[in-house]
């Protein structure tokens, strides 16, 4: 069984109704052979003779029809149906053969065609064996009957253009669902981007956002305790707070919409900027580096990304009172004095959807993630070019 609905244009086609009218005009043109032993049938000495002649032409073509469409449509049929079908066609035939003669066995050419669509390869070459072994022996053994090499010549090419066909056929159906499944494999590459750029882009601003309201908090809150209801700086400190908190959330608004349309760009100064504002304002000493110009253009975006899952894990994850970012042409490293813990989980590779999807992104410019000890007690994260094994270290990370 097959899909005939496929997206085109933003909407869903459905191509089993042309396939199947389609189907019934090549059926047509096969009927076409029935077209003589039908006027013979009908021009039968008996009255019985031409009825069961008739019914035996018309019940040929319903089944050969049958068959022809529900093949070209791409439904399979069962062994046991595909048999029944096949002995039917015989059992029409004979009815014609005994109404309308010798003339009878050119519906065989349509039995022959129905095993090769219906039968399996190897049952179908046999039977189809056997159909045209009939067309040879029948004519020379039936008194008054003569030989026609010319029909025997037709079941073969019918045979063998019908095989074809059938392989042509089943050669394009899985081709059609090997698209298919391309198709539905880019779409879940798709949406695990769009998981992944949700985790990476809300997961910073809104942690950036939680660090701002709970220090809001904690002054709004320190303010009562001393007796006043807020005092002046203090006041004016949580409103300033307050106001990027919303800065923030517009900008993560901002990022979502910017990542569905396709547009949302992370630069590596950028994240710098954020990074040390995001730090400042929860109170951890940062050493960060001043400049980017070093990091070559390809690499420039990964490093942002890796910064902006260091400075989120750093605030979300580690405790920290201190963290060192260091910089250079192929490597990025972020070292902090936390409590070492790996993020989001992520206690062994794959685990973590921040670190999963900055590998990812990672390996497509040709870099590796690697996370471990810090030399400042906590954890290191450091994105590089896989032949750098140079550690960055200085004395003032020891």
């Amino acid at each position: 069984m097959t899909t005939d609905n496929e997206p085109a244009g933003g909407r869903v086609v459905d191509r089993a109704p042309r396939r199947a009218s389609l189907g019934l005009l090549l059926a047509a043109i096969w009927i076409i052979f029935l077209f003589v032993p039908l006027r013979e049938a009908a021009a039968a000495a008996t009255v019985p003779a031409r009825v069961l002649g008739v019914a035996g032409v018309v019940g040929l073509a319903g089944l050969f029809t049958w068959s022809f469409v529900r093949h070209w449509t791409g439904r399979t049929a069962t062994r046991v149906t595909a048999t029944l079908v096949i002995l039917a066609e015989v059992v029409c035939v004979g009815l014609v053969v005994l109404a309308a003669g010798q003339v009878g066995l050119t519906g065989l050419v349509l039995v022959c065609t129905t095993v090769m669509t219906l039968a399996p390869v190897r049952a179908a070459l046999v039977a189809a064996a056997a159909v045209v072994l009939a067309l040879v022996a029948l004519p020379r053994v039936v008194p008054g009957w003569q030989p026609e090499d010319g029909l025997v010549i037709t079941a073969v090419l019918a045979g063998l253009a019908t095989l074809g066909f059938r392989q042509a056929a089943e050669r394009n159906l899985r081709l059609h669902r090997t698209q298919e499944e391309v198709a539905a494999l880019a779409v879940a590459q798709e949406r695990d981007r769009i998981s992944r750029d949700m985790h990476d882009i809300l997961g910073h601003s809104l942690t950036v956002v939680s660090v701002k309201g709970e220090l809001a908090a904690r002054l709004l809150r320190s303010g009562r305790e001393d007796g006043d209801p807020a005092p002046a700086p203090a006041a004016a400190r949580a409103e300033a707070e307050l106001t990027e908190i919303r800065a923030l959330a517009r900008s993560a608004l901002a990022d979502m919409r910017g990542m569905v349309s396709g547009q949302r760009q992370v630069t590596l100064a950028g994240e710098l900027a954020a990074a040390r504002s995001a730090f400042d304002t929860a109170g951890i000493t940062a050493d960060l580096p001043g400049a980017v110009d070093e990091v070559p253009e390809r690499y420039r975006e990964v490093f942002g990304w890796a910064l902006r899952e260091g400075t989120t894990n750093v605030l979300r994850h580690s405790a920290a009172r201190r963290v060192v970012v260091r910089l250079t042409p192929d490597a990025l490293v972020v070292d902090d004095d936390g409590r070492g813990v790996v993020p989001d989980g992520a206690a062994a590779p794959g685990g973590g959807n921040g670190l999963r999807g900055l590998a990812d992104r990672a390996g497509a410019a040709g870099l590796v993630v690697r996370t471990g000890p810090s030399p400042l007690g906590g954890l290191r994260l450091a994105v590089r070019a896989p032949d750098d094994e140079t550690v960055i270290d200085r004395e003032d990370t020891a």
